[in-house]
């Protein structure tokens, strides 16, 4: 294959970010979050999540997805509270600890976008980032 597909090159640029992040939160002492549960808690947002909504989002079983909460759970980085619109239902929140996490994972996130906007000049970096999120419209249920 003379040029990689468009989508293997943004799997790679996804998996490098994915390496670095997981690499400062480890050398931060959070030794203990896996690659899996943190593709699951970085989906999780201030207003929390149920788990099957949870689960369909990351594109994992519910049963996965409820594996990798209770691990979670266990280290202090989400708590499950009752959902105040359903009172049958729980949602997954992202606990004091998560968010520490959640900080340094986006201050790791920014200095890489700066860091390729840097390699590819500010205007390739946006026209880059256009593109990206004009085929989000027609790739992610979620967006």
């Amino acid at each position: 294959m003379d040029r990689p597909h468009p989508a293997l090159l943004m799997f790679i640029g996804a998996r490098y970010v994915e390496q670095r992040v997981a690499e400062a939160v480890a050398a931060a002492g959070y030794d203990d979050l896996t690659p899996a549960m943190a593709r699951v808690a970085a989906r999780l947002g201030e207003d929390g999540i149920r788990l099957t909504a949870l689960a369909a989002q990351a594109r994992i079983t519910k049963q996965s997805a409820g594996a990798l909460v209770e691990q979670l759970e266990r280290a202090a980085y989400v708590v499950r509270v009752p959902d105040p619109g359903d009172a049958r239902a729980r949602l997954v929140l992202i606990a004091p600890r998560g968010r520490a996490v959640q900080r340094l994972a986006r201050e790791v996130e920014a200095a890489v976008e700066r860091e390729w906007t840097a390699h590819l000049g500010a205007e390739r970096m946006a026209a880059l980032r256009d593109a990206l999120e004009a085929l989000r419209e027609i790739t992610d249920p979620y967006a």
